[in-house]
């Protein structure tokens, strides 16, 4: 069995603003001045004065100024998911798993558990990365089968393709296997928020399932930032909230969640993963009507049918082929914000960390400690459920770690450190709402074969149901090759990193292998 590491969380301030806090308060004297006042004029007085008055008086865009770039290792997934990217002001660059392998058993271990606990915690993270491990060497003929249909992969005779090509069994091996990973598997990233989030996540560590983790992480960016300016919370700001002053907190069920719950979540879903709850019936009337009014035609002169297609067609509107997405600066993009769509959507945690990063597409995702499950409650990846052995394998791994989580619950474990334990796999339930403006980003890049397959299935589900509402508004939308194809090369923007499927031929019919 492998040793669980875990070495607490590091957390370092790599880069920030010199003086954040006089940067805000001169920026606030700037908005009553006739020139802009530098952070150096900043009095003492003002320091004390401005600082609360804009502060206390919810004037926190001159907080904004102040940036703060951290590296946080050994923190949880867990953590990241529920706490750190629960919100959308932030920007984040976190090690993968799907590229990166698991070689150490590194994971998040509650420091409040009493040494029984413990042992029965890191024994079940222990045979995770065992079954993690089993699970990579059980699917890489698998993958090597599914790859050869698409690549011909016994009949290339080059070195430098075969090297790359077992590069890339390995790599969509650990892709799947990671699935049985505890969500309490540590992970590092570079993370950066401006100075009034800053003071959000101070206020905020005790909400969601891992206050005492995000109190210990926060805590330590916070007195890094304090060493370096101590005024930044000297002045302004509020304590942590008390777990009991959390509202979610007071607001606690009498009973646990019923599996009537989560078989009519499942059953709304039927052979969905995302499935279309609301929408703007009148959309593309509302998108034709904003055309019009930014570009200054009447209806006469520009019909719906001929506003839409000059904001969805490629060919028409160019800014559709730019990787850098200008789409918030362009006044015609901007018209797609007029409609909306809410989807509900079931994916495994893991991919919904990744989904998650879509900032500008919101989902109200659950407290998992309100969603307590005595039975495995997972998502099979597609690869896993093709074999009988590997589906073995598989559900052993999900039956070992219910089980140490139930074990650890029934000794009088707070469910929210129990859970911990819980797999990458384990299924989330939630609705998901955005705007077509900021979906048709999302959809362009997870519709694309090389898009992690829960959230390509589900982007898929999601626009072929667009299809069956508003066909003129859907008829553009694909991945980059799709969209491209015949304006402008190369098709596919991802380089050597081709998938190796001709898409743009046959989409939306897509046939995926792996």
């Amino acid at each position: 069995m492998d040793q669980v590491i875990d070495g607490g969380s590091r957390v370092r301030l790599r880069r920030w603003f010199g003086t954040p806090y006089a940067g805000a308060i001169s920026a606030a004297r700037t908005c009553y001045s006739d020139r802009v006042v530098d952070a150096e004029e900043v009095t003492a007085g003002q320091r004390r004065r401005i600082g609360p008055l804009t502060f206390d008086a919810g004037h926190h865009t001159v907080y904004q100024h102040a940036n703060f770039e951290f590296s946080l290792e050994g923190v949880s997934r867990q953590f990241i998911w529920s706490f750190l990217h629960r919100h959308p002001f932030y920007n984040s660059e976190q090690q993968s798993q799907r590229y990166v392998v698991l070689t150490e058993a590194r994971a998040h271990v509650p420091p409040s558990l009493d040494r029984e606990s413990r042992k029965i915690y890191e024994d079940a993270i222990s045979g995770a990365w065992v079954a993690y491990r089993d699970l990579t060497e059980l699917l890489k003929p698998i993958v090597r089968e599914r790859l050869n249909q698409l690549w011909k992969i016994d009949t290339r005779k080059s070195k430098s393709f075969r090297k790359n090509i077992e590069r890339d069994i390995e790599k969509r091996s650990i892709e799947t296997a990671r699935y049985v990973v505890p969500v309490a598997c540590h992970a590092a990233l570079v993370h950066t928020v401006s100075g009034i989030v800053l003071h959000r996540l101070r206020a905020m560590a005790a909400s969601g399932d891992v206050p005492e983790e995000a109190a210990a992480v926060v805590g330590k960016m916070l007195a890094l930032v304090e060493a370096e300016d101590p005024d930044f919370f000297r002045f302004v700001g509020r304590e942590p909230l008390a777990e009991d002053d959390i509202v979610e907190n007071r607001m606690q069920p009498k009973l646990p969640l019923d599996q009537a719950w989560r078989d009519a979540f499942d059953a709304d879903l039927g052979d969905r993963i995302s499935r279309l709850v609301a929408y703007t019936p009148e959309g593309p009337e509302r998108i034709a009507a904003a055309v019009r009014e930014v570009l200054g035609f009447s209806e006469r002169e520009l019909s719906d049918a001929e506003a839409v297609d000059a904001v969805m067609n490629p060919a028409r509107n160019r800014y559709r082929l730019d990787s850098l997405n200008v789409s918030m600066h362009s006044p015609l993009m901007l018209t797609l914000e007029h409609a909306h769509y809410t989807f509900q959507r079931k994916l495994s945690h893991t991919a919904d960390s990744q989904d998650q990063r879509h900032r500008m597409v919101p989902g109200s995702r659950p407290l998992l400690s309100r969603h307590d499950t005595l039975a495995p409650d997972v998502i099979v990846p597609e690869l896993i459920a093709s074999d009988p052995e590997v589906k073995q394998r598989f559900d052993e791994a999900m039956g070992a770690l219910w089980r140490a989580k139930n074990e650890l619950v029934s000794r009088g474990v707070d469910v929210r450190l129990a859970q911990y334990l819980l797999p990458n796999a384990r299924a989330i339930r939630f609705q998901e709402s955005g705007s077509l403006l900021h979906l048709m980003h999302k959809w362009n890049t997870r519709t694309c074969l090389n898009a992690q397959r829960e959230i390509y299935d589900a982007s898929m589900d999601e626009v072929a149901q667009l299809r069956e509402v508003h066909p003129a508004l859907a008829r553009h939308i694909g991945p980059p090759c799709v969209v491209r194809n015949g304006l402008v090369r190369p098709r596919c923007t991802e380089g050597s990193h081709f998938c190796g499927v001709p898409v743009w031929r046959t989409y939306p019919t897509v046939a995926r292998t792996i």
